[in-house]
């Protein structure tokens, strides 16, 4: 090579490619290595090697003279190959360094990357150099762009916001083009106007860390679009970069872009499993320094699978509590990030892959740490395996996704459900999450999301309709809980699209307005559609891009949702940051009221009725346990939410004066922006004709104001 190029013994922490005085100092864990090479990569594909001599806790480590940040590099492991026990050191398969902040490059060959022949359980190990047919990590320099002051938003006025990187801006008509697509496309003014303008204030983004595709989709020609298959747990994705090798600087200046406009920035983690696979896998990365140390693995070394990826991570091996712990830390103190939403992240919680464990050693270092405690941390709380379905179950700082408030809201607007378990989900889940000595906020409550149906084909679709993945249609859930509204797919009938919109609003208006963390799925608010895809995961085109240029039932949900987050916003008794618990109100009232059409309260049998299709909420204001950012409690006026699935209308009288005054009709889901029908203020024990269908939220003003 051109340096002249020297060793130094260096030290083992913190693992990784560090630059220092006249060289990079270089650290990486293996420990079953009986030698470690490091290889410095040139522009013309040529390298250099450099034995680490020095060994310290399993580290091998050395500080290289006359080189500097740029420098592309990678390992070669030396040591046992012996599948049975899972050990499959090959020297032959240059690795990325698992603590790299930038990837170069990537899998070009996969019969390169393979550590074996024939066989991976049974043959030898591949001799073929996978130098220039996998990525090259890169040695970086710390810092960069400012990200800016955290918002800090507290998480009971978060409204959460999932996106794609790439494909919430690539058809944006006023991005510049050569910014489409990437993390500067999202920093992009217009962009974040529709954001802020929406009124979200947590942008969670599908996975930003490196990732290739896995074997199955290269083989098939495919690419995998949500990027649920990482390489390295430092490095942010170089694809989303308009200029390559500044993915670091330009996720900086979007996480500064984003925080200016006092949003947070949330990154969605897979920390469950990798790019490499099962056994039959390439050698990457993890799998030529220590497999047994990374992944789980079961008698005569094969990989126990409880992702439904190839592999798992061994969540009880200090090796990964460290990468991961190490990698969050990075993640939001050099890249800026406010939280993390963890992907199948039971199986942090599953050492060994055994029974769930609240206080596994992952899942306790993640929130003993100093850092990372003051994150937001939200767990995905199941994996692939029936015992990993674990909402609730997760400890007293993470909040959840909550699949039964998904599922319950989904039924109950199909018309196959009563409202027993409807009222649960409606007061912020306390049958899961008050025990735990975690708050309502800690109820992640959603529709939909990126794995499943859009809002739109949620009513629009009895069935998937996934034949463009190549797996003919047998991907993808079949358990949708979703309803038509009479026809399958796109359809010009007038009644069945007014009734898809009319179902589109009740479900948005029931997610802004029940007590608990919403999260939007991008594109919902402009009536995006799938046709009918339910696993668009290998789809990069625009089946899965957001169509920003939107017809007139696109721009009514926009301003329907528009207008439902600014009535949130401003009501702090509809956000409660405490579990209601019938306890007595300046107003008289109790804080929660449940009543029947009649105006009566439910009774105990009344919960039992499977039939049952309305329910209304009275939520007291006047001490809604809500405060100021300086801490002093603050009041709200009260509230009266009506919930009707039923196919006809009913008649329903309003409560008697004990709850007030006036009612003051706020969100109407029979109208297109959400505007009430029938604007005029309505008095006690009024009888009301609520439609087929339909939701309606008044306010009681605070008769103290």
């Amino acid at each position: 090579m051109a340096v002249d190029t020297s060793l130094l013994a260096g030290r083992p922490f913190p693992l990784g490619a560090h630059p220092e005085a006249g060289g990079v100092r270089f650290a990486v864990s293996a420990p079953p290595a009986t030698a470690v090479e490091v290889c410095l990569i040139s522009e013309d594909g040529s390298e250099e090697r450099l034995e680490l001599t020095e060994r310290t806790f399993g580290v091998w480590h050395g500080t290289v003279s006359g080189i500097t940040p740029g420098q592309r590099y990678g390992y070669r492991v030396h040591g046992p190959y012996d599948p049975a026990r899972g050990l499959r050191c090959n020297p032959a398969k240059l690795l990325v360094d698992p603590y790299a902040t930038r990837i170069t490059g990537g899998l070009t060959s996969l019969e390169a990357a393979l550590g074996y022949v024939d066989d991976p359980m049974h043959g030898p190990p591949s001799s073929v150099d996978s130098l220039g047919s996998v990525p090259l990590s890169v040695v970086t320099s710390p810092g960069g762009p400012d990200t800016g002051v955290k918002p800090d938003v507290p998480f009971e006025e978060a409204v959460v916001y999932e996106l794609h990187v790439r494909g919430f801006t690539k058809l944006h008509p006023a991005v510049p083009p050569h910014l489409r697509g990437t993390y500067l496309g999202l920093a992009h003014p217009a962009v974040v106007e529709h954001l802020v303008r929406l009124g979200v204030t947590t942008v969670e983004l599908l996975p930003v860390h490196a990732f290739v595709d896995e074997a199955a989709l290269i083989n098939a020609g495919r690419h995998n679009y949500w990027g649920y298959s990482p390489l390295s747990y430092f490095a942010p994705h170089p694809g989303y970069a308009s200029e390559p090798g500044r993915e670091v600087e330009e996720f900086r200046t979007m996480v500064a872009a984003l925080h200016a406009a006092g949003l947070e920035v949330l990154v969605d983690v897979v920390f469950n499993h990798t790019c490499e696979g099962g056994p039959d896998g390439p050698t990457l990365s993890f799998r030529g320094y220590d497999a047994p140390g990374y992944y789980l693995h079961i008698e005569g070394g094969g990989t126990l699978d409880i992702t439904g990826c190839g592999n798992t991570l061994e969540s009880g091996s200090p090796q990964v509590v460290r990468l991961v712990t190490d990698s969050l830390r990075y993640w939001t103190a050099e890249l800026g990030v406010d939280g993390f939403r963890f992907d199948l992240a039971s199986t942090l919680g599953r050492p060994g892959g055994g029974g769930f464990d609240r206080a596994s050693a992952m899942l306790t270092a993640i929130t003993a740490d100093p850092v990372l405690s003051r994150c937001k941390l939200i767990a995905e709380p199941w994996d692939a395996t029936g015992d990993g379905y674990r909402v609730g179950d997760f400890g007293v700082q993470w909040a959840e996704w909550n699949g039964r408030y998904r599922d319950t809201v989904r039924d109950f607007w199909r018309g196959h459900t009563g409202v027993r378990d409807l009222a649960y989900r409606l007061s912020g889940s306390s049958d899961l999450y008050a025990d735990d000595l975690r708050r309502p906020w800690q109820s992640i409550n959603f529709i939909t999301a990126h794995d499943g149906f859009t809002l739109r084909d949620l009513v629009s679709y009895n069935e998937k309709h996934n034949e463009a993945n190549g797996e003919d249609n047998r991907d993808g859930t079949n358990d949708n809980r979703s309803w038509n509204c009479g026809a399958e797919g796109e359809t010009t009938d007038p009644e069945v699209l007014a009734l898809r919109a009319r179902q589109a609003r009740n479900l948005l208006a029931t997610l802004l307005l029940s007590t608990g963390t919403p999260m939007l799925t991008a594109g919902d608010e402009l009536w995006r559609t799938q046709g009918g895809n339910n696993n668009a995961y290998c789809l990069d085109d625009e089946t899965s891009w957001v169509q920003w240029k939107v017809a007139d039932e696109g721009e009514a949900v926009l301003a329907f949702a528009r207008r439902v987050i600014g009535v949130r916003a401003a009501s702090p008794a509809l956000r409660q940051p405490e579990f209601f618990d019938g306890r007595t109100t300046p107003s008289g009232a109790p804080d929660l009221v449940w009543f029947r059409p009649d105006g009566e309260e439910m009774a105990e049998t009344d919960w039992f009725d499977e039939g049952r299709r309305f329910l209304g909420m009275w939520i007291d204001g006047s001490t809604s346990l809500s405060r100021t950012r300086e801490g002093e409690l603050v009041s709200d006026d009260s509230w009266l939410l009506l919930l009707h699935s039923g196919a006809t209308a009913i008649s329903v009288t309003l409560p008697d004066a004990e709850y007030g005054e006036r009612f003051e009709p706020v969100v109407d889901t029979t109208t297109a922006d959400g505007s009430p029908a029938v604007p005029e203020a309505l008095l006690p024990g009024t009888s009301v004709e609520l439609g087929p269908r339909s939701l309606l939220l008044l306010r009681v003003p605070d008769a103290s104001a």
